[in-house]
């Protein structure tokens, strides 16, 4: 290092990238993060996709962002803004000014701010010499001619050279946080390296934006995050939606059957398609369909022939998948749903996040229809999650619907590989081989739980009719009996209410009794947990009672709900959860703050809305 400059320690720093669609933003913030995760970093991502799949280069509605936070100490989010900004373009500074901090760092391809790219972007002036940047430290470093110096002599094209702007640009970051650039060789060669000039190029870019943080005066000052303390064991950095796929696989081998996964491409939930399909060789079945009802019907198919069946979508999806929905749960077979939330209603916002699907999970079928309903809090739950989704629907016979979202789906942390010895038994409740000549009845019940025996075509003298009509409440013939389908409606849903007796208690984070309840469920977590914890910090009453288990709640939410003063819910929807509690809880008084904007919380505004409350 540079005698010219000093090297200052931070606790935990936030890091974001923005550039065009085509700048390989996406691939430098994962660069980044593999690295810090080797590190021993703790971490949280978020990465912020275009809504328009092939939006005009340089203008505001085609910019890509990935948002990191590292950290020495315990990271819970993504941060709400960033101490580092590099901006690609005019657009990307325009677009991610809100999200930088007064003071932060700017990285800027001072190159591409010729007059077009500048009005393209919307700006009336140039930023760089109007003075609407004073209150930051840009360094408007020439990346795109630098770059191409670098590769010069490499062969490629001036198009192939440009795209290995964002090495350069990861290669200044490295400098800046005292990173190695060995990981992201290595990655290089992998994904590169049937093109050996290509390697070699974007190598050379690497190295360069490292050489020239290095020795450039604009930058006085390099940082370190000493390793975060984590448990020992082994680790690895893991999205929502691979984590999903990996608790699926989990239950599978647990379990000891095939895993069948019937689904229709669709933003966000196409990834745990991408990675169960990587995975064949492990008893796993994938199976894209022509439409989302043939996935969903494939699925129960699977299901009713002794399998696992799964299928995903996200909203739109899930909305055409309502009638299949409730076949499996008319049939009572095992089904595990998948809904992978974005913005909505219709088309909506495709790669933004939101809690929109409470309601339909919940009631988003003809007749009586419940269903089992778990939300993860993090990418690393929706590895536990997922494998609780199967067990419960396996166990309990019935649908579970879970509900992750393109924040969790997306976003990824470090992770401890669990031991399969430490996950529970999958009990599946088939019937004996041996019946000593009773006639089967496919419908007769197991006391505590109401689940019905999981018969599977090929079981001698199990023959059994299966189908939408309602059925006899032990036979299972098809009966239009008016008592007969009041019984066996309210049989399916205190078969759902029972499961309340097989989940765990609802915890809180800090006194089981106060002033204010903060409530949340599924991806708002990280958020809730930091704006809790420093306000408790301050010496503010108030706790925090986060819900992975949304129907049926666990046995303990009425009691704990009425040790409160107060109770403040917060979703990023208009307040779905807030109003089944009112439904289900209507002794209780239930605040509400909420934000349909499709981004998460940060923690700042959470923290003046409970302060609010308070």
């Amino acid at each position: 290092m540079s005698k010219t400059h000093q090297t200052l320690e931070l606790d935990k720093v936030v890091i974001r990238f923005a550039g065009d669609s085509g700048d390989g933003m996406q691939f430098t913030g994962n660069e980044f993060t593999f690295t810090a995760a080797l590190e021993g970093n703790d971490l949280a991502t978020f990465p912020d996709f275009p809504a328009e799949i092939r939006a005009p280069r340089g203008t505001v509605e085609g910019v890509s962002g990935f948002q990191i936070q590292i950290g020495h100490v315990k990271i819970f989010t993504p941060g709400d803004q960033a101490d580092v900004l590099v901006a690609m373009n005019p657009a990307a500074l325009r677009s991610n000014m809100r999200w930088i901090r007064k003071g932060g760092n700017i990285i800027i391809d001072a190159d591409s701010f010729d007059k077009r790219s500048i009005a393209k972007a919307g700006y009336e002036s140039n930023p760089l010499d109007d003075g609407s940047l004073e209150a930051y430290k840009v360094i408007a470093a020439p990346i795109s001619s630098l770059t191409k110096k670098a590769l010069a002599d490499s062969g490629l094209d001036n198009k192939s050279v440009m795209r290995c702007r964002n090495m350069f640009v990861l290669g200044m970051i490295y400098w800046l946080f005292d990173r190695k650039m060995e990981h992201t060789l290595h990655t290089l060669q992998q994904k590169f390296g049937k093109h050996p000039e290509v390697v070699a190029a974007n190598k050379r870019a690497l190295e360069a934006g490292y050489y020239y943080a290095e020795t450039v005066e604009a930058l006085p000052s390099a940082y370190k995050i000493l390793p975060a303390r984590q448990e020992k064991g082994r680790y690895r950095h893991i999205s929502g939606n691979v984590a999903t796929a990996w608790g699926l696989m989990a239950a599978r081998e647990k379990l000891g059957k095939t895993l069948f996964y019937g689904s229709y491409p669709i933003t966000p939930a196409s990834d745990v398609l991408h990675e169960l399909a990587k995975h064949k060789h492990l008893g796993v079945i994938t199976m894209q369909a022509e439409d989302e009802i043939a996935a969903v019907c494939s699925a129960i198919g699977a299901s009713y022939a002794g399998h696992i069946g799964i299928t995903a979508s996200a909203g739109p999806g899930i909305a055409l998948k309502g009638e299949a929905i409730g076949l499996a749960i008319m049939t009572e077979l095992p089904l595990v749903v998948l809904d992978i939330q974005r913005g909505g209603p219709s088309t909506g916002l495709p790669t933004k996040t939101e809690q929109a699907d409470l309601y339909m999970a919940m009631f988003g079928r003809n007749s009586e229809s419940p269903a089992i309903v778990l939300a993860p809090h993090t990418p690393a739950s929706c590895f536990y999650l997922a494998f609780e989704a199967v067990r419960l629907s396996i166990e309990h016979m019935t649908p579970v619907m879970f509900l992750s979202d393109a924040y969790l789906a997306n976003g990824s942390e470090p992770w401890k590989f669990p031991k399969m010895a430490d996950l529970p038994d999958i009990h599946a409740p088939h019937p004996r081989a041996d019946s000593n000549g009773q006639i089967y009845e496919p419908y007769r019940r197991e006391a505590a739980r109401l689940s019905r025996q999981w018969a599977v075509p090929g079981m001698p003298g199990k023959e059994h009719r299966i189908g939408g009509l309602e059925k006899a409440a032990i036979t299972g013939h098809v009966s239009y009996d008016p008592l007969n389908h009041e019984e066996m409606t309210r049989l399916r849903a205190e078969k759902v209410a029972r499961v309340a007796h097989d989940i765990p208690p609802q915890g809180v984070v800090g006194k089981d009794e106060g002033e204010l309840l903060v409530v949340g469920w599924g991806s708002t977590y990280g958020a809730l947990l930091t704006a809790v914890e420093e306000l408790q910090a301050q010496g503010n009453d108030l706790s925090l009672a986060h819900f992975n288990y949304l129907n049926p709640f666990p046995k303990n939410t009425r009691e704990l709900l009425g040790k409160f003063n107060k109770i403040l819910v917060c979703e990023l929807n208009l307040g779905q959860l807030v109003n089944i509690f009112r439904m289900q809880f209507p002794e209780y008084t239930f605040e509400q703050y909420n934000k349909v904007q499709g981004l998460p919380f940060t923690v700042s505004e959470l923290k003046t809305a409970i302060l609010n409350h308070l």
